[in-house]
């Protein structure tokens, strides 16, 4: 279902839309960060490109791998050189409470009751649905794994395994393939012994481990049979198994949570930021985003227009949903500094 509002004047009209947000006319230029990859291309298609053409303005892109510090030091020196980020739940929130990021007015932004629960944030809006699940070459792979206990057993399926460089996702994995269940994992977590059991499960698999830190490693290691399988955001996979790759995924025991928009506090162009997010999540936006990458979109009208067959590849799909776990962001706000940082030490050794 290609959609061709822009053609239409839809894109325009929302604009207009979008009231207190300042002029559209002769803004100035912003810097709009993403994750790289085929996700920013797809966000050049579906909002990048169609909001500059709508707000008669220019918008550069840049990337990068989440780092905060990179932010933090921006905010702190005044000289912030980016203006929306895309960046993770936990990190919002600290952020937010740290005053790393401009507060919003969801009475001006609009499209409020639309969106899923959660995705309006005091300082950010969510700008897609993602899961973090197991990949794997099909044709590489004699017996396909079916959760992290098979991701964990490598007499089972011996080589390589990719995981990405953080604690955050991988300490929930590892207490799964350590037998808790999905609706336990975040009680076990939420305690020092449950921690020393993830940690300890993942010094079990240490030696076969293969960190990535940019979201486009984990489909090209696989293809190059640099891993036997690895976690990697499913949009990422879903789209190459679109394309005619024999990358497959593993659903249950996934890990799902939202990414959000931020405007960087001390941007320069906090009108043009405000009227960007405002157009990232009209539905219709989010429908041709979703046709590049299938992520979960976060306004309901978009779910609702998707194609049959573009949805079974969606991580809010039912069958998806399936042995899912829900990120749990307020742990990761509470404790994900001092977990991170353990787990940098834990990882140099």
């Amino acid at each position: 279902m290609k959609s061709n509002t822009l053609k239409h004047g839809f894109y325009p009209l929302m604009l207009s839309l979008a009231m207190g947000l300042g002029s559209a006319q002769a803004a100035p230029d912003m810097v709009v960060v993403g994750y790289g990859g085929a996700g920013q291309k797809a966000q050049d298609v579906a909002f990048f490109q169609p909001f500059s053409v709508a707000d008669h303005s220019k918008l550069i892109q840049s990337e990068y791998n989440g780092e905060m510090a990179r932010i933090k030091v921006m905010v702190d020196t005044g000289n912030a050189d980016w203006d929306v980020v895309q960046i993770e739940g936990p990190d919002l929130m600290r952020g937010c409470d740290e005053g790393m990021y401009e507060k919003l007015d969801w009475s001006k932004l609009g499209h409020v009751e639309q969106l899923i629960p959660d995705a309006a944030q005091a300082c950010g809006s969510a700008a897609l649905v993602w899961s973090v699940a197991i990949a794997y070459d099909t044709q590489k792979l004699a017996q396909a794994p079916t959760s992290w206990a098979d991701f964990w057993d490598v007499q089972k399926i011996p080589g390589k395994r990719g995981l990405r460089k953080r604690a955050v996702y991988n300490l929930e994995f590892a207490l799964l393939a350590d037998g808790v269940k999905v609706e336990d994992v975040y009680s076990v977590l939420n305690t020092p012994q449950g921690v020393d059991r993830a940690f300890a499960k993942l010094t079990q698999l240490k030696p076969y481990i293969q960190w990535w830190e940019a979201g486009a490693q984990p489909a090209q290691w696989l293809t190059a049979g640099d891993v036997v399988m690895t976690s990697t955001y499913s949009g990422r996979v879903a789209a190459a198994a679109q394309n005619g790759s024999h990358l497959g995924l593993v659903w249950p025991g996934s890990l799902y949570g939202m990414d959000y928009w931020a405007i960087i506090k001390g941007s320069k162009h906090v009108d043009q930021a405000k009227r960007f997010i405002a157009f990232a999540n009209q539905p219709d936006a989010q429908v041709k985003y979703v046709e590049q990458i299938p992520y979960g979109p976060t306004n309901t009208e978009a779910a609702a227009k998707l194609d049959r067959k573009l949805a079974q590849w969606v991580p809010t799909a039912p069958q998806n949903l399936k042995g899912a776990l829900s990120m749990d962001v307020a742990f990761w706000v509470d404790h994900g500094e001092e977990l991170e940082e353990r787990f940098n030490a834990w990882a140099s050794k």
